[in-house]
């Protein structure tokens, strides 16, 4: 059986990604290829699929494979000495430092040592955590940073969401002040939309007062010429 003209791209995109995430769970089967070079052709097979559904036609599968060549990032040897770097300054904090799925460096700041409860004002124990975050970026161009802010379900969205954004803005302006270009930090403010805990006990309602930073650095493809990063082996 024949697939409409119109979903063919979508699916040879899919069978794309399909080969290429099953390749790269293997080194064995593709030795000569990098990190980099398989996070951005897994990016641009996800990109070739987003674009075929978009555009529904090849075209539209080219275009988003561009954007999804553009959209990765990549884990390289600054990524890991910066998560070494903040797993030393967070012992102790209760601050949970991770790799995401997606190469991105995670901090997981509870609310005890960020943000007093109903305030936007950083508490003393968060700024050295940031003053070693901020280290170093001003010389890494292609990292971005995405703060978010969240909230328990205690009182309204009305209140909630506009103190969470308040708060993760708060820590871009911290950031910016000690050398992070602003133009790289994103932030949002998501309330209690996005628990990660029980909210009906003290001790989930205690999880989900968080911010949450990420940084991401973009493969070279993505950033053009004289941007360095070196995958980590």
């Amino acid at each position: 059986m024949q697939l409409p003209t119109s979903i063919r791209p979508l699916a040879l995109g899919a069978s794309v990604v399909a080969a290429l995430l099953a390749s790269g769970c293997a080194d064995m089967q593709m030795p000569q290829m990098s990190p980099t070079a398989r996070n951005t052709a897994i990016g641009a097979g996800v990109g070739g699929v987003a674009g075929a559904a978009i555009g529904r036609d090849t075209k539209g599968a080219a275009i988003g494979a561009g954007l999804g060549a553009l959209g990765g990032y990549v884990w390289s040897q600054h990524m890991e000495q910066k998560k070494q770097a903040m797993e030393r300054a967070t012992v102790g904090t209760g601050v949970a430092v991770s790799q995401t799925p997606d190469n991105q460096l995670k901090l997981n700041i509870p609310s005890d040592i960020s943000f007093d409860t109903g305030r936007a004002d950083i508490k003393p124990n968060l700024r050295p955590i940031l003053d070693q975050f901020a280290s170093g970026l001003s010389s890494q161009p292609n990292t971005e940073v995405r703060i978010v802010g969240h909230t328990d379900n205690t009182g309204s969205d009305a209140i909630n969401d506009p103190l969470s954004q308040r708060r993760a803005d708060a820590a871009r302006d911290y950031l910016a002040a000690r050398g992070v270009d602003p133009r790289r930090i994103m932030t949002s403010g998501r309330g209690e939309h996005e628990p990660v805990a029980d909210n009906s006990t003290e001790a989930g309602r205690a999880k989900n007062r968080r911010v949450e930073i990420f940084l991401g650095e973009r493969s070279n493809v993505a950033t053009g010429p004289g941007i360095q990063g070196t995958p980590v082996r």
